[in-house]
């Protein structure tokens, strides 16, 4: 299948369409120097790069001013695939590792994607700074770590109304019976578990949760706690 088949669902211009495969044909022309992603197939890169991280939409939480922050982003994903379906998100791009975030700035030049930052950082300390606590009206995450841990990471972030997103596997319904507790502590509430269909027989999960009180501020933990001692 070609591009286009995949996006019928987003009723996608050309235009978009033809950012959407610049941005896989730069991605892995970045990766031959750079490990960026392990995904270079062109059918597997599309599906679970790119309408994996779309699949955000079908929810109906993201509005044109919604402010989003990608955690762990990685590649740019799902924060890029969002900004080149919307322009006008505002998106903040989080990740650990420098040549990721280097690799980030390089894309958002190539591009000239405006209201789009990449930032160095870890959510234990950026969660402290009172410019990105409960700031966003959306926090969203793939592939970084267990429920219970993630929740620590990302609720602080997110803004009391707003929603933390955990983008999940298979094991989507055991993670969130042993994350709940978290979840309330950090003033989180559960509002669904939504199944995402994709194509190559791929299904995914969109953990959708609300944020209802503030969280208290000695979370998120130090010292690497929220991964070895989960809530």
């Amino acid at each position: 299948m070609n591009l286009s088949d995949y996006f019928k669902a987003y009723n996608l211009s050309e235009e978009y369409i033809s950012d959407f495969e610049k941005f896989r044909k730069y991605l892995l022309q970045y990766n031959k120097k750079t490990n960026i992603t392990r995904i270079e197939d062109e059918n597997e890169f599309n599906v679970k790069h790119f309408l994996d991280s779309l699949s955000l939409f079908k929810i109906g939480l993201i509005k044109n001013d919604s402010k989003i922050l990608d955690l762990g982003t990685g590649g740019g994903f799902p924060g890029i695939p969002l900004k080149l379906y919307n322009r006008d998100l505002d998106i903040t791009l989080v990740d650990s590792l420098n040549k990721r975030i280097k690799f980030l700035e390089s894309v958002i030049e190539e591009f000239a994607l405006k209201n789009i930052r990449p930032i160095h950082g870890r959510a234990e300390e950026m969660a402290r700074d009172e410019n990105f606590r409960e700031s966003f009206d959306i926090v969203t995450s793939r592939a970084v770590a267990r429920l219970s841990t993630l929740s620590e990471y990302c609720l602080p972030f997110t803004k009391v109304g707003g929603y933390f997103i955990a983008m999940k596997g298979p094991e989507a319904a055991e993670e969130l019976k042993e994350g709940k507790r978290a979840i309330n502590i950090l003033g989180g509430q559960v509002e669904d578990l939504v199944e995402i269909k994709l194509p190559l027989e791929i299904t995914h999960y969109l953990l959708i949760i609300k944020k209802i009180n503030m969280t208290d501020k000695k979370y998120p933990r130090a010292g690497g706690k929220p991964k070895n001692k989960p809530l």
